[in-house]
């Protein structure tokens, strides 16, 4: 009887023992599990840091470039440094914002936003004293003027001497009016469309919006081809081939300085083009 009493015991002590056991090792496995969790959570989080801190530093170059693109727009007090800063925050918040499952390509995605940054750094400081805009008013007549006679884009030589300035004055205008509207080949002006509106948007559904910006490219691309061929290649070589006003001088063989007279004269054309195209679809 004893031998029972003391097997029941037994066996009473084993399940007990095993019942101890496996909470012990549920709770155990809960708990590594927990602690497995929340070491993978810190790893993502310093990787995904690490990853900042990397596409940071592999595309500070890109500032540069985007930088050394636009340094023709310069004007005091602004200065290459400002618009390097204004860079490298906007990759900074690139970097930060990017999300790999919307959009695939980070290169692409820093392109856009660094460079938006530094042209709304320049746009920022853009203004034109009020004696230039009497100009600028006047040369906006005279070439209007020309184009209607003539029936074809004026040269730079005939809207000078229209004017009574010298070639070199109306260089200056063209810089001033460029620098006034800020542009619309890198980002849209107040005053008229931009190379950046020729491009689809794909959050834009409208079929009405996507044929606007269509036709707008068609027009821009006729205008360009109308350009004289000096003019026609600096625009590709510096928008479609994105080199930088010193290397288009050197493809050329031609001044820095000179690159940026004629890249000037033809912004100024296709802008005027541009408006008036913007105007005849109002």
């Amino acid at each position: 009887m004893e031998k029972q009493v003391s097997t029941s015991q037994t066996k009473e002590e084993y399940r007990s023992s095993s019942a101890r056991a496996s909470v012990l090792k549920q709770n155990s496995a809960q708990s590594g599990s927990s602690h497995l969790a929340a070491q993978a959570a810190r790893a993502y989080g310093c990787a995904s840091q690490k990853s900042t801190e990397e596409l940071v530093t592999d595309y500070i170059p890109l500032v540069h470039r985007i930088v050394s693109q636009v340094a023709s727009y310069l004007r005091p007090p602004l200065t290459r440094d400002d618009l390097v800063s204004a860079g490298c925050l906007g990759l900074v918040k690139a970097a930060k914002n990017f999300d790999p499952f919307k959009d695939a390509d980070f290169k692409t995605y820093a392109y856009i936003r660094v460079r938006g940054s530094v042209i709304d750094e320049l746009r920022s400081w853009s203004f034109t004293p009020t004696g230039t805009n009497k100009k600028l008013k006047e040369l906006e007549r005279v070439y209007q003027q020309l184009e209607d006679e003539l029936g074809v884009l004026p040269s730079d030589e005939q809207i000078a001497e229209c004017m009574s300035i010298s070639i070199e004055d109306l260089y200056k205008l063209y810089e001033s009016s460029r620098g006034h509207n800020f542009l619309s080949l890198h980002k849209q002006s107040e005053d008229g469309f931009g190379f950046n509106d020729t491009l689809p948007d794909e959050s834009v559904d409208s079929p009405g919006s996507k044929l606007d910006k269509h036709e707008l490219a068609t027009k821009l691309k006729e205008e360009i081809l109308k350009l004289p061929e000096k003019h026609k290649q600096i625009i590709v070589l510096y928008y479609q081939q994105e080199l930088t006003m010193k290397e288009v001088a050197q493809v050329l063989e031609i001044t820095e300085s000179r690159v940026s007279q004629i890249h000037a004269s033809a912004i100024y054309k296709l802008q005027s083009k541009l408006r008036i195209f913007d105007d005849t679809e109002q």
